[in-house]
């Protein structure tokens, strides 16, 4: 399978495509679709490429105890966990209304289905990509399932082990080749040295045949910024309207502005990182005109004197000739004319010098 592949219907990733960016609304909608809908109209204003939620089917992701267990946290929403996920958690008929929303304002619309009856449902909703959450990334039967449905897929690594990550590929290989791996820490806010950036780099070494990204929880853009520079091809950020609202995640999350400046941010380095090839560019001839050097004559050299390096020096010059790179091939050659001292040797001038795309 090639490093890229069709995330979304129209939209490669990987090699040269340009970086996918996914706004993770998560549960910082409140519970409220009107804010869940202005959330994805404002993923879309800033420019990302796709809005995400968290789906869960309650009963199928948490045992009974779990959603029994009282939460007296200041960003509860209820007395118990179960509650609190209930309050957060929207219906099926909701997700239909957001998904149809999103198409309407022309942004994709995934989500992370955080148990296996939550894949189900994103299944039939007919989601471009599943998103694998950090929690469920070594959940094995949970991936085998999820990629058999043969979807693309996007697999998020926090808490994990490289070997763990290694058993990861192999289970969603198997059966489905359509699929990336982000580097994450699972931390809210995420410190910088807790980062790790570098696993980017040992992710393309171990799975060279699927492209990279980073999920990030960290405050400020520069980090993802850094990500994409060393080759992300996907990132996926949290993002809020208010960093102040009751909620674990929003501290951790982009407010509209600093997402709108992530989006062009990666616009331009993904502009920036241009062509592996190194010529000089027909933007940098005004500067060479003005400032290349070339070899001159250190003294005055006679017709027919083999030139050595003593003879010769570097200079801004008129008329351009010889670049200083070639200095060392000119000794041992003759002169065919007469050149006046502080004058510019040319290929007319030197013997046996033949003219490329280096010499004037």
């Amino acid at each position: 399978m090639p490093l890229t592949f069709e995330l979304c219907p129209g939209r490669m990733i990987g090699g040269d495509h340009p970086c996918f960016i996914i706004a993770e609304i998560g549960q910082n909608h409140q519970g409220d679709i009107e804010i869940a809908k202005k959330m994805i109209r404002m993923a879309k204003e800033c420019g990302a490429d796709c809005a995400k939620l968290q789906k869960s089917e309650l009963e199928s992701r948490f045992n009974k105890e779990a959603l029994l267990r009282p939460y007296t946290s200041e960003h509860s929403w209820g007395a118990t966990y179960g509650d609190h996920k209930r309050h957060l958690e929207f219906s099926h008929e909701q997700y239909r209304e957001l998904q149809k929303y999103a198409k309407e304002i022309g942004i994709f619309f995934t989500a992370s289905g955080m148990d296996e009856m939550a894949v189900e449902f994103l299944h039939k909703l007919n989601v471009p990509f599943f998103k694998v959450a950090s929690a469920d990334s070594n959940n094995l039967p949970y991936l085998e399932k999820t990629a058999k449905n043969g979807r693309p897929m996007v697999i998020s690594s926090g808490m994990q082990s490289m070997d763990t990550m290694r058993k990861v590929y192999k289970t969603v290989k198997a059966h489905n080749s359509k699929f990336c791996v982000l580097q994450c820490t699972s931390s809210y806010p995420l410190k910088p040295e807790e980062v790790n950036l570098r696993i980017i780099l040992e992710f393309q070494k171990e799975f060279p045949d699927i492209p990279i990204g980073y999920s990030g929880h960290e405050t400020g853009i520069f980090i993802t910024v850094a990500a994409v520079a060393m080759g992300a091809k996907v990132v996926e950020r949290h993002v809020t309207l208010d960093k102040s609202w009751k909620g674990s995640d929003h501290k951790a999350s982009l407010e509209p502005k600093e997402l709108a400046e992530l989006v062009q941010a990666i616009r331009t380095v993904e502009k920036a990182m241009g062509s592996p090839v190194k010529n000089m560019l027909s933007c940098e001839m005004s500067c060479h005109s003005k400032l290349g050097k070339f070899v001159v004559a250190k003294v005055a050299i006679p017709k027919g004197t083999t030139l050595t390096l003593d003879m010769l020096t570097v200079k801004v010059a008129e008329p351009k000739g010889i670049p200083p790179e070639e200095i060392y091939s000119l000794v041992g050659k003759k002169v065919n004319k007469d050149i006046a001292a502080d004058s510019t040797l040319t290929t007319a001038t030197v013997e046996n010098c033949a003219k490329n795309d280096k010499l004037y």
